[in-house]
Protein backbone atom coordinates (compact mmCIF):
# COMPACT_ATOMS: atom_id res chain seq x y z
CA UNK A 1 0.00 0.00 0.00
CA UNK A 2 1.41 3.55 -1.10
CA UNK A 3 1.32 6.53 1.14
CA UNK A 4 1.15 10.07 -0.04
CA UNK A 5 2.82 13.25 1.53
CA UNK A 6 1.38 14.71 4.28
CA UNK A 7 1.49 17.60 7.24
CA UNK A 8 3.95 18.53 9.48
CA UNK A 9 3.45 18.92 12.84
CA UNK A 10 5.48 19.46 16.11
CA UNK A 11 2.24 19.20 18.26
CA UNK A 12 2.08 16.93 21.14
CA UNK A 13 0.19 13.65 19.73
CA UNK A 14 -3.47 14.13 20.13
CA UNK A 15 -5.94 11.44 21.87
CA UNK A 16 -7.03 10.42 18.41
CA UNK A 17 -3.67 9.82 17.16
CA UNK A 18 -2.55 7.66 20.33
CA UNK A 19 -5.83 5.57 19.52
CA UNK A 20 -5.09 4.92 15.99
CA UNK A 21 -1.37 3.64 16.83
CA UNK A 22 -2.66 1.43 19.80
CA UNK A 23 -5.44 -0.18 17.63
CA UNK A 24 -3.25 -0.93 14.81
CA UNK A 25 -0.10 -2.28 17.57
CA UNK A 26 -2.52 -4.13 19.56
CA UNK A 27 -4.56 -6.03 16.83
CA UNK A 28 -0.88 -6.82 14.98
CA UNK A 29 0.27 -8.01 18.14
CA UNK A 30 -3.17 -10.67 18.45
CA UNK A 31 -2.55 -11.77 14.92
CA UNK A 32 1.47 -12.59 15.60
CA UNK A 33 0.81 -14.30 18.79
CA UNK A 34 -1.75 -16.43 17.01
CA UNK A 35 0.74 -16.80 14.63
CA UNK A 36 3.62 -18.26 16.78
CA UNK A 37 1.87 -20.66 18.56
CA UNK A 38 2.19 -23.54 15.80
CA UNK A 39 5.82 -23.01 15.97
CA UNK A 40 5.71 -22.74 19.93
CA UNK A 41 3.46 -25.91 19.97
CA UNK A 42 5.44 -27.70 17.54
CA UNK A 43 5.73 -30.82 19.60
CA UNK A 44 2.54 -31.20 20.70
CA UNK A 45 0.74 -30.67 17.53
CA UNK A 46 3.14 -32.60 15.38
CA UNK A 47 2.01 -35.63 18.34
CA UNK A 48 -1.77 -35.06 17.73
CA UNK A 49 -2.11 -34.03 13.98
CA UNK A 50 1.26 -35.95 12.64
CA UNK A 51 1.30 -39.45 14.75
CA UNK A 52 0.72 -41.37 11.26
CA UNK A 53 4.45 -41.15 10.45
CA UNK A 54 7.19 -41.60 12.59
CA UNK A 55 7.93 -38.80 15.27
CA UNK A 56 10.84 -37.19 13.51
CA UNK A 57 9.10 -37.22 10.01
CA UNK A 58 6.13 -35.73 12.31
CA UNK A 59 7.99 -33.16 13.91
CA UNK A 60 9.51 -32.00 10.53
CA UNK A 61 6.27 -31.98 9.09
CA UNK A 62 4.80 -29.74 11.42
CA UNK A 63 7.94 -27.05 11.63
CA UNK A 64 6.95 -27.30 7.73
CA UNK A 65 3.22 -26.27 7.88
CA UNK A 66 4.59 -23.54 10.31
CA UNK A 67 6.96 -22.19 7.66
CA UNK A 68 4.07 -22.20 4.82
CA UNK A 69 2.53 -19.55 6.76
CA UNK A 70 5.84 -17.53 6.32
CA UNK A 71 6.02 -18.51 2.37
CA UNK A 72 2.58 -16.94 1.67
CA UNK A 73 3.14 -13.77 3.10
CA UNK A 74 3.60 -11.95 -0.13
CA UNK A 75 0.34 -13.23 -1.37
CA UNK A 76 -1.41 -11.69 1.14
CA UNK A 77 -0.07 -8.75 1.25
CA UNK A 78 -0.72 -8.46 -2.85
CA UNK A 79 -4.21 -9.45 -2.28
CA UNK A 80 -5.09 -8.16 0.23
CA UNK A 81 -3.07 -4.89 -0.11
CA UNK A 82 -4.61 -4.44 -3.94
CA UNK A 83 -7.86 -4.62 -2.04
CA UNK A 84 -6.80 -1.87 0.33
CA UNK A 85 -5.64 0.55 -2.16
CA UNK A 86 -9.00 0.23 -3.97
CA UNK A 87 -11.69 0.13 -1.34
CA UNK A 88 -9.79 1.88 2.00
CA UNK A 89 -7.63 0.32 4.83
CA UNK A 90 -9.60 -0.01 7.56
CA UNK A 91 -12.71 -0.98 6.90
CA UNK A 92 -12.56 -4.17 5.00
CA UNK A 93 -8.80 -5.06 4.92
CA UNK A 94 -7.89 -4.87 8.60
CA UNK A 95 -11.36 -6.22 9.57
CA UNK A 96 -11.22 -9.69 7.27
CA UNK A 97 -7.64 -10.17 8.29
CA UNK A 98 -7.89 -10.51 11.36
CA UNK A 99 -11.21 -12.36 10.85
CA UNK A 100 -9.45 -14.94 8.80
CA UNK A 101 -6.55 -14.90 11.92
CA UNK A 102 -8.85 -15.01 14.86
CA UNK A 103 -10.86 -17.67 13.23
CA UNK A 104 -8.07 -19.98 11.76
CA UNK A 105 -6.40 -20.11 15.21
CA UNK A 106 -9.56 -20.82 16.77
CA UNK A 107 -10.37 -23.33 14.96
CA UNK A 108 -7.03 -25.18 15.30
CA UNK A 109 -7.71 -25.96 19.02
CA UNK A 110 -10.88 -27.39 17.86
CA UNK A 111 -9.31 -29.78 15.26
CA UNK A 112 -9.44 -33.53 16.10
CA UNK A 113 -6.43 -35.18 15.51
CA UNK A 114 -4.81 -38.02 13.20
CA UNK A 115 -5.99 -40.91 15.57
CA UNK A 116 -10.30 -39.50 14.55
CA UNK A 117 -10.15 -38.24 11.15
CA UNK A 118 -6.83 -39.59 9.48
CA UNK A 119 -5.04 -37.41 6.88
CA UNK A 120 -7.51 -34.67 6.75
CA UNK A 121 -5.77 -33.61 10.14
CA UNK A 122 -2.42 -32.30 8.97
CA UNK A 123 -4.36 -31.66 5.61
CA UNK A 124 -6.83 -29.05 7.45
CA UNK A 125 -4.09 -28.05 10.18
CA UNK A 126 -1.67 -26.92 6.76
CA UNK A 127 -4.43 -25.23 5.24
CA UNK A 128 -4.97 -23.15 8.63
CA UNK A 129 -1.53 -22.07 8.70
CA UNK A 130 -1.68 -20.75 4.93
CA UNK A 131 -5.11 -19.06 5.39
CA UNK A 132 -2.79 -17.27 8.87
CA UNK A 133 -0.10 -16.64 6.43
CA UNK A 134 -2.16 -14.35 4.16
CA UNK A 135 -3.89 -12.73 6.82
CA UNK A 136 -0.51 -11.54 8.38
CA UNK A 137 0.76 -11.13 5.09
CA UNK A 138 -1.34 -7.80 5.27
CA UNK A 139 -1.56 -7.39 8.37
CA UNK A 140 1.66 -6.02 9.36
CA UNK A 141 1.97 -3.71 6.26
CA UNK A 142 -1.42 -2.60 6.30
CA UNK A 143 -1.36 -1.55 9.85
CA UNK A 144 2.34 0.45 9.09
CA UNK A 145 0.85 2.12 5.87
CA UNK A 146 -2.58 3.12 7.96
CA UNK A 147 0.04 4.51 10.47
CA UNK A 148 1.95 6.33 8.68
CA UNK A 149 -1.28 7.90 6.62
CA UNK A 150 -2.78 9.96 10.02
CA UNK A 151 0.62 10.54 10.89
CA UNK A 152 2.46 14.11 10.06
CA UNK A 153 5.49 13.79 7.35
CA UNK A 154 7.78 14.59 9.91
CA UNK A 155 6.90 11.66 12.33
CA UNK A 156 5.92 8.64 10.09
CA UNK A 157 9.37 6.94 11.25
CA UNK A 158 8.56 7.15 15.10
CA UNK A 159 4.45 6.27 14.76
CA UNK A 160 5.26 3.34 12.26
CA UNK A 161 8.50 1.82 14.72
CA UNK A 162 5.37 0.84 17.02
CA UNK A 163 4.23 -1.65 14.42
CA UNK A 164 7.85 -2.95 13.92
CA UNK A 165 7.36 -4.03 18.04
CA UNK A 166 4.32 -6.29 17.74
CA UNK A 167 5.90 -9.78 16.39
CA UNK A 168 8.30 -9.49 19.43
CA UNK A 169 5.27 -8.70 21.63
CA UNK A 170 3.32 -11.31 19.70
CA UNK A 171 5.74 -14.41 20.40
CA UNK A 172 6.39 -13.05 24.13
CA UNK A 173 2.70 -13.21 24.97
CA UNK A 174 2.29 -16.55 23.70
CA UNK A 175 5.32 -18.14 25.58
CA UNK A 176 3.65 -16.30 28.82
CA UNK A 177 0.38 -18.02 27.97
CA UNK A 178 1.70 -21.05 27.50
CA UNK A 179 3.72 -21.04 30.78
CA UNK A 180 0.48 -19.89 32.48
CA UNK A 181 -1.72 -22.71 30.76
CA UNK A 182 1.65 -25.14 31.80
CA UNK A 183 1.91 -23.89 34.87
CA UNK A 184 -1.87 -24.50 35.70
CA UNK A 185 -3.08 -27.28 34.79
CA UNK A 186 0.39 -29.31 34.83
CA UNK A 187 3.05 -30.92 32.21
CA UNK A 188 0.94 -34.13 31.66
CA UNK A 189 -2.92 -31.87 31.11
CA UNK A 190 -1.06 -30.09 29.10
CA UNK A 191 0.32 -32.61 27.03
CA UNK A 192 -2.61 -34.18 26.96
CA UNK A 193 -5.12 -31.68 25.41
CA UNK A 194 -4.93 -28.72 27.69
CA UNK A 195 -2.31 -27.26 24.96
CA UNK A 196 -5.26 -26.23 22.70
CA UNK A 197 -6.43 -23.90 25.05
CA UNK A 198 -4.16 -20.89 23.66
CA UNK A 199 -5.90 -21.24 20.73
CA UNK A 200 -9.19 -21.48 21.36
CA UNK A 201 -7.87 -17.89 23.51
CA UNK A 202 -7.53 -16.27 20.37
CA UNK A 203 -11.26 -16.22 19.73
CA UNK A 204 -11.22 -13.37 22.93
CA UNK A 205 -8.74 -12.20 21.29
CA UNK A 206 -10.51 -11.81 17.76
CA UNK A 207 -13.61 -10.50 20.02
CA UNK A 208 -11.41 -7.26 21.04
CA UNK A 209 -9.15 -6.55 18.44
CA UNK A 210 -12.77 -6.22 16.16
CA UNK A 211 -13.95 -3.97 18.95
CA UNK A 212 -11.45 -1.63 19.16
CA UNK A 213 -10.98 -1.63 15.16
CA UNK A 214 -14.77 -1.40 14.66
CA UNK A 215 -14.52 2.09 16.56
CA UNK A 216 -11.26 3.25 13.81
CA UNK A 217 -11.94 5.40 10.78
CA UNK A 218 -10.16 5.37 7.09
CA UNK A 219 -6.96 7.47 7.21
CA UNK A 220 -7.58 10.71 6.21
CA UNK A 221 -4.61 10.71 2.95
CA UNK A 222 -7.08 7.49 1.89
CA UNK A 223 -10.45 9.48 2.42
CA UNK A 224 -8.77 12.50 0.73
CA UNK A 225 -7.62 10.56 -2.20
CA UNK A 226 -11.00 8.76 -2.45
CA UNK A 227 -12.93 11.94 -2.61
CA UNK A 228 -11.19 13.30 -5.10
CA UNK A 229 -11.34 10.19 -7.44
CA UNK A 230 -7.75 9.72 -7.22
CA UNK A 231 -7.73 5.70 -6.04
CA UNK A 232 -5.83 3.24 -7.65
CA UNK A 233 -7.32 1.34 -10.12
CA UNK A 234 -4.61 -1.25 -11.23
CA UNK A 235 -2.60 -1.14 -7.90
CA UNK A 236 -0.54 -4.29 -8.79
CA UNK A 237 -0.20 -3.12 -12.51
CA UNK A 238 1.02 0.57 -11.09
CA UNK A 239 3.43 -0.70 -8.37
CA UNK A 240 5.50 -3.53 -10.63
CA UNK A 241 5.14 -2.18 -14.30
CA UNK A 242 5.85 1.64 -13.84
CA UNK A 243 10.05 2.12 -12.93
CA UNK A 244 8.84 5.17 -10.41
CA UNK A 245 7.35 2.91 -8.04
Amino acid sequence: MATVEGRVSHAPMTAEEKKVIFASSLGTVFEWYDFYLAGSLAIYISKTFFSGVNPTAGFIFTLLGFAAGFAVRPFGAIVFGRLGDMVGRNKYTFLVTIVIMGLSTFLIGFLPGYATIGIAAPIIFIAMRLLQGLALGDEYGGAATYVAEHAPSNKRGAWTAWIQTTATLGLFISLVVLLAVRTIVGKEQFSAWAWRIPFLVSILLLAVSVWIRMKLHESPVFERIKAEGKTSKAPLKEAFSKWKN
